[in-house]
């Protein structure tokens, strides 16, 4: 636990000093929110409808922005091979760098998703649902996330790649995010969508390490 700890302090400690690399992401959430209004139009029926997929859609795009990064600044300069050659079990630093991730990604995008539901006209029953929903899934994309960032270390085009490995596996989680925040609009307990993204979440935590770590072991061979 103290090594997790210190892994998790190191990452957020980097982070704190490219501070720019969280904004980017906040950026784009943002971004990406107030450019649906412009396209669809100002109509708030329709806004309400679509509110809960669109901040959905922008926080799982925004959350992609820097999950190449995960592994890749570790692998640049060599420490990926330290942490490989350490006593202590590779996937714990995959569960310690997805932890870091989510906590300089996903923690902003749900801070500020009750502003973008503001502009999207989402209505007030929502938005807790709509917090929760976002509290127990975007843990999950970090977890499957760093799969993905640990596979395409060393890769041309990178980006483009991870974007093909994972978005797939994002389907579930945003399938039961947004009905969550659906099923709460139309006065029907959204228990059964929480409970199975938190169910999302528990596998992704035990399944992902796993291969992740084989990846990272792989890249550094």
């Amino acid at each position: 636990m103290n090594s997790f700890s210190a892994l998790i302090a190191r990452d957020l400690r980097l982070a704190c000093r490219q501070a720019s690399d969280s904004l980017t992401v906040l950026a784009f959430f943002i971004l990406v929110t107030v450019l649906f209004p412009l396209a669809v139009g100002p109509e708030p029926g329709i806004l309400a409808r679509i509110g809960a997929g669109v901040v959905w859609v922008a926080a799982l795009l925004a959350a992609m922005l820097s999950m190449d990064r995960m592994f890749q600044s570790d692998y640049d300069d060599g420490t990926l091979e330290l942490l490989v050659a350490a006593p202590i079990p590779l996937e714990i630093v995959v569960l310690a760098k997805a932890s870091a991730h989510w906590l300089t990604t996903g923690v902003p995008l749900i801070a500020a998703a009750p502003l973008m539901g503001v502009l999207l006209n989402l209505e007030p029953e929502g938005y807790g649902a709509l917090l929760l929903a976002l509290a127990l899934g975007t843990p999950s994309l970090s977890l499957i996330g760093a799969v993905g960032a640990a596979l395409i270390l060393g890769s041309r085009r990178g980006g483009a790649l991870l974007s093909l490995l994972i978005l797939p596996l994002f389907v579930p989680v945003l399938i039961f995010g947004v009905a969550a925040v659906e099923a709460s609009l139309t006065d029907v307990s959204a228990r059964p969508q929480l409970l199975i993204l938190a169910a999302l979440a528990l596998a992704a935590l035990a399944l992902t390490p796993w291969p992740a770590a084989a990846a990272l072991r792989q890249a550094v061979e």
